[in-house]
């Protein structure tokens, strides 16, 4: 039976005011339309719903039972309606974002203190993977906008704005301090044990290209999966690699780590937003979005 369902809203104001003229003024329709309308309903179920009464109209026991389940819709869609609008204000709302791990510790962190201090109702949800699977979900749709480090590949339809610029820097454990004596040249860096990121990550395919260029066939002696692993692997002196500074002073400062000289240019990296040109955000987001945008640089 398929029954339209404005007729249940009006049928929920008649039966919650008990009186059709009160109910047209409820819905800003009028009495002759609201009356018409509940005829057409009780015909389409085959059943009386009302009682005329002189001080205005009663339920049957039909009306009551489907009463009963209408109010219960009424609401569900009325909790809906304003769920939905809280998210579109700066009340609510969840922010889906997808960021790599370099990005998480770089800027993402920072900027987050500082944005939920503003907007503590607002929602977010990070979703961390490497830059090509981050890439893979904000094509999809997966995410409202993305942090990632470059390399990357996108497509045409993805804007992309610059953070900031950071520089990596070959590092080891103190074992290694004898290597800063003077500077590493690129091919007897070969001859030492490199801990990296792994296949699928845009470090992995930066590095790997970076030694095959020079004409170096080489691969990381240990992969890691994440980027937290690096340091620690360093530090204990399982080898050397290549680091964000900014990620290993506090380990310089302290001794732990040793920054290793080298004759070649390492190469330069970057910190970008990303975003679907052709995809709307929802208000939180789009603030969220824009207020990574105006601190960019920290």
């Amino acid at each position: 039976m398929d029954i339209n369902f404005e007729y249940y809203k009006v049928f929920y104001y008649v039966a919650k005011y008990g009186n059709m003229t009160r109910a047209a003024a409820a819905l800003g329709s009028n009495q002759p339309n609201v009356t018409r309308m509940m005829k057409l309903l009780e015909t389409q179920l085959g059943c009386r719903l009302f009682i005329r009464e002189a001080r205005g109209i009663s339920l049957t026991e039909e009306g009551k039972g489907l009463f009963s389940h209408v109010e219960i819709a009424y609401q569900h869609l009325m909790n809906a309606q304003k769920e939905i609008r809280r998210q579109d204000s700066l009340e609510g709302g969840t922010v889906e974002v997808g960021a790599t791990e370099t990005a998480l510790h770089l800027f993402l962190l920072k900027a987050l203190g500082g944005f939920k201090e503003k907007y503590p109702g607002v929602r977010i949800k990070i979703h961390n993977h490497a830059t090509p699977e981050t890439v893979r979900h904000l094509i999809s749709g997966k995410l409202d906008f993305a942090v990632v480090t470059t390399p990357f590949e996108m497509p045409k339809t993805v804007s992309c704005e610059k953070v900031f610029d950071f520089e990596d820097i070959l590092v080891g454990g103190m074992e290694y301090r004898y290597l800063c004596k003077k500077s590493l040249e690129l091919e007897d860096f070969t001859r030492y044990s490199w801990i990296g990121l792994g296949r699928g990550s845009a470090t992995y395919e930066l590095y790997r290209n970076f030694l095959i260029e020079n004409k170096i066939d080489r691969e990381p002696d240990m992969e890691v999966a994440s980027s937290d692993l690096i340091l620690p692997l360093i530090e204990n002196n399982l080898g050397i690699g290549f680091v964000p500074k900014k990620q290993a002073l506090p380990l310089l400062e302290k001794e732990r780590l040793v920054d290793i000289p080298v004759s070649f240019r390492i190469p330069g990296r970057s910190i970008q937003i990303a975003a679907d040109r052709g995809r709307g955000r929802g208000l939180a987001a789009d603030r969220f979005y824009q207020y990574l945008k105006g601190i960019t640089g920290m």
